[in-house]
């Protein structure tokens, strides 16, 4: 999936996922896509649910070796 813009949110534990997610956001425009991986396991629950309430769209979700990958296109 292409993304516009990555961020590396592994190690972080909640808040700071969704905290470092909210300031990337700031900086797209209206449909560009976020790709962010966490290595915290709530941040699945976290990032739907941020998504939703922030009018953005949960593109995709992936796991790969431990990483949570999530692409979120910009409302």
């Amino acid at each position: 999936m292409n993304s516009d813009k990555m961020l590396d949110a592994k190690g972080l534990a909640c808040p700071m996922p969704i905290v470092r997610t909210k300031k990337a956001m700031n900086d797209l425009r209206s449909g560009q896509v976020l790709e962010i991986h966490v290595t915290d396991k709530g941040a699945k629950a976290d990032l739907a649910a941020w998504s939703k309430s922030g009018g953005h769209q949960l593109v995709k979700t992936a796991e790969e070796n431990e990483v949570l990958k999530f692409w979120i296109k910009k409302g």
